[in-house]
């Protein structure tokens, strides 16, 4: 980052100077959220901007996918996130001369997002043509405690001379239609040149039909109703002027923009303020009149209480939630800016999602569609289970709504149970690209996964024995089926395989026996068994009714726990490995080492078939699955699986760096583990992907807090049994974050030589440090001493080291890079050794169903 202009403050994120270079990026970085409302972070004036962006959760809209060669159960229905109607215009003029960013002289410019008090402020000293010396204060605020509400608030001081000032409010309709001043300000956002999949999906036809609109005095209502989806929406505006001057206010409605304009005649250093608050509701099927109302409720509500009451309601939410959540890094206020930016961002994305999904970008852009992805499971729930437990449970919630549309999909690709879709925001499948969408059955694994986490780290059967069983038995019939037996030369079964499958790593698809598929199937196997058992000892009216709701066979649960016992973990005797799929290690090496880096990210300028023939990872694999199963691998193992994978990741995907932190932490790259982070930690805070413009990196950002709690900080749960085992960098004094496990509160301090837990209310907690076991009492604090903080490997893994090495039919591995030709290059083939041409002149690519 440049220090200069986005100084080092451990609780903001300040910006000093302003830029049409990055004008994309800091709209994104500047944005404001709630899990169900985001606003990106415009400038209240309009333009210039890369994306005037209001994004309602799971508000969408859906169109036919149109495939180039139709198939049976391909997905049908495409769904895109709807840009919902701006109300964040406050324009300003003086003497009618507007303030424009690219065109003004601006002689004073301070954004800042102010991460304790969750409110965005922006200071400018603005001299017009004319020599009047002008200050605009503003500050605007999602609440988290009004779900539905926005408020945004403008001052403006002309200091040296009276000066006619108007402010216009504007409503926009901008789906359908920019402004009254057209598209994008030269130069403004860099969008990428060419095809992009992490994009949202263009519509071309109107989206928002106009409903009810009306003013009445200084309120505005707008409302619509999608075009295919049926979805509504309605936003409800209230202006409110402060000031002693003059003024006066003109009105306009219209259905797709409505203003309210303030006229004021300003005397020199006298103030005025113009204060917009703003209540959105949607709906998937209640008439927009119906929103309009519960928006004048809203707002009535607030006009009520009072505007300075949201400011300090929102301060109040914001000091428990950091409470809950502050991860403090000692000595290194960049890095404890930055985990604060990113853990502000995952409250952004899930607190009042209320039973919406987490989108892989959150309410902040429209990449990704808006969609949820497995992501949530994985990446983000871990964070919100153990700081805000009932954030996860809603998140969870989701997923168990979704169960019919999973069950309807499972049918389609003739599957008993349920199949959760790979990318999705109505439940059903929006994956136009089979091959790493749909194939990624793995998602089932992970919902099941992340449910039995929020299960032990919470105590909360009551949720599993209702709801949650459903999910756990549907997910596990599916892996019943999808697999098959192998029988022994007396007919018995042997072993269990799963064949035809895509796992996390989107640069191989469609294998067969796909190593992170299996383990996490064999454990959602084992995991649905155990609640039927448990649910039935334990709560037997629910089991009664979970039985009759799923037609559950008793035999089931011996199945699974048959299944997964037998299940096929593959494992190479000669290279002391296990591949990440049957016919991983058949493939030639990828030498990302000799690649040149414009040619990275691989997906966007190679064909998917030149990339499936390679050794090489868009993500973490096998690696993810040493991290989430680690009760499963030796030390050894996850050594030489770390050492084999980490050279032939590219990083092309941002769920990568996180775990490739925590295992390179436990083995001992500890030096490199720390380069992991930072490139983690500064995904969009740097832009490092060069696509933030399109949004926050949610995953990545919830995956922080886990490389910081369970990289460095050791912190496993496998089997419900709390553990720790630090790995402290080197020049960190101290890490400290709280838990909550179980009702009881923790606060954990580690230093190079202690591991302290201090205890609040609540029942006691047992754990252990490296294998002794320990507890802590409510009030009490246990110190425990640290010999050392792991294992210590310098360097990190190279090609070299796997190179050269034998394969299991005793072929050597080699590496290169697949030659990129044009049309006046010709493949050659010569020598021994044949140099193929696998990357032809590029061609436009299909869908890659690519994750964040």
């Amino acid at each position: 980052m440049d220090r200069d202009r986005f100084p080092v403050d451990p609780w903001r994120l300040v910006e000093t100077a302003f830029s049409l270079d990055d004008i994309g990026v800091t709209e994104t970085l500047f944005a404001l959220g709630n899990g169900y409302l985001g606003l990106r972070g415009n400038h209240p004036e309009g333009r210039p901007a890369h994306e005037h962006g209001t994004f309602i959760n799971g508000f969408h809209e859906t169109f036919p996918i149109r495939h180039a060669e139709q198939a049976y159960g391909f997905a049908e229905v495409g769904q895109t996130i709807v840009n919902a109607p701006d109300a964040k215009v406050m324009r300003v003029y003086v003497d009618d001369e507007p303030l424009e960013f690219d065109t003004s002289d601006i002689r004073e410019y301070e954004r800042t997002l102010d991460m304790r008090t969750g409110v965005l402020t922006r200071h400018v000293r603005w001299m017009t043509p004319s020599g009047k010396d002008v200050v605009v204060d503003f500050d605007r605020m999602v609440s988290f405690e009004e779900k539905h509400l926005a408020v945004m608030r403008l001052t403006v001081t002309v200091l040296n001379s009276d000066a006619p000032v108007t402010v216009s409010c504007q409503l926009i309709n901008r789906q359908d239609g920019e402004d009254v001043y057209g598209g994008r300000a030269p130069g403004a956002g860099k969008p990428s040149a060419g095809f992009d999949p992490r994009k949202a999906d263009p519509i071309s036809e109107r989206v928002l039909q106009p409903q009810e609109y009306w003013q009445d005095g200084a309120r505005t209502a707008l409302s619509y109703r999608t075009t295919s989806s049926g979805m509504t929406v309605a936003v409800v505006a209230d202006h409110l002027i402060d000031t002693e001057n003059e003024y006066t206010v003109r009105t306009l409605v219209e259905p797709d923009i409505a203003k309210h304009v303030f006229g004021v005649q300003a005397k020199a250093g006298v103030p005025v303020t113009v204060t917009k608050l703003v209540s959105y509701h949607t709906s998937r099927g209640v008439p927009a009149r119906e929103l309009v109302d519960r928006g004048v409720r809203t707002l009535d509500r607030v006009d009520a209480e009072g505007v300075q009451t949201q400011y300090d309601r929102q301060a109040a939410w914001m000091a428990g939630f950091w409470e809950r959540s502050d991860v403090v890094i000692g000595g290194h206020d960049d890095l404890q800016q930055a985990t604060r930016w990113c853990l502000f961002q995952v409250a952004q994305a899930a607190a009042r999602a209320d039973g919406l999904g987490v989108p892989a970008k959150g309410v902040t852009g429209s990449g990704y569609s808006g969609h949820y992805f497995w992501d949530t499971e994985i990446y983000v729930l871990p964070f919100l289970i153990y700081t805000t437990p009932l954030w996860a449970r809603n998140a969870l919630r989701m997923r168990y709504n979704m169960l019919p549309a999973a069950r309807k999909r499972a049918r389609q690709l003739n599957e008993a149970g349920a199949l959760f879709p790979w990318r999705t925001i109505s439940g059903e499948e929006a994956s136009a690209y089979y091959a790493a969408g749909t194939a990624q059955y793995h998602i089932n694994a992970d919902v099941s996964f992340a449910l039995g986490k929020y299960v032990r780290a919470t105590g909360d059967d009551e949720f599993l024995y209702r709801e949650g069983i459903d999910i756990a038995v549907e997910t596990a019939r599916m892996w019943s089926t999808l697999g098959f037996w192998r029988f022994n030369e007396g007919g018995e079964r042997a072993v269990f395989h799963i064949h035809g499958v895509t796992g996390p790593d989107e640069y191989t698809t469609v294998v067969n026996d796909n190593l992170f598929t299996n383990v996490m199937a064999r454990y959602n196997l084992r995991f649905a068994a155990r609640v039927v058992r448990e649910t039935a000892d334990r709560a037997p009216a629910e089991y009664a009714a979970m039985v009759k709701r799923l037609g559950f066979g008793e035999g089931e649960a011996d199945a699974w726990d048959a299944a997964a016992e037998a299940m096929h973990i593959p494992y190479s005797e000669r290279l002391g490995i296990h591949p990440q799929d049957a016919v991983f290690l058949e493939r030639e090496v990828w030498d990302l080492e000799s690649t040149p880096p414009d040619l990275f990210p691989l997906m966007l300028h190679f064909h998917p078939l030149v990339i499936y023939r390679y050794q090489v990872l868009k993500q973490a694999d096998v690696v993810l699955a040493l991290y989430l199963q680690g009760n499963h691998f030796t030390d050894d193992e996850k050594l030489a699986d770390f050492k084999y994978y980490d050279p032939l990741t590219t990083g092309d995907s941002t769920l990568s760096a996180v775990v490739q932190a925590i295992l390179a932490a436990e083995v001992g790259y500890q030096k490199l583990a720390l380069d992991y982070f930072a490139q983690s930690i500064f995904v969009d805070l740097g832009d490092l992907h060069h696509n933030t413009a399109e949004g926050v990196h949610v995953a990545s950002a919830g995956g922080v807090w886990t490389a910081l709690v369970a990289g460095f900080g050791g912190m496993r749960d496998y089997c419900g049994e709390l553990s720790f085992d630090p790995r402290l960098p080197a020049d960190w004094p101290s890490l400290s974050f709280p838990l909550h496990w179980r009702g009881t509160p923790l606060q954990v301090t580690i230093t190079r030589r202690e591991l302290t837990i201090v205890a609040g209310a609540g029942e006691p907690v047992l754990f252990s440090v490296r294998g002794r076991d320990f507890e802590v009492a409510g009030g009490e604090t246990v110190t425990v001493p640290l010999a050392g903080q792991g294992p210590v490997l310098e360097g990190r893994p190279t090609l070299k080291d796997i190179l050269e090495s034998l394969r299991e039919d005793g072929t050597l591995l080699s590496a290169s890079v697949p030659s990129v030709t044009t049309t006046t290059s010709i493949p050659v083939i010569t020598g021994a050794t044949p140099v193929l041409d696998l990357g032809r002149e590029r061609e436009q690519h299909g869908n890659l169903g690519v994750d964040t």
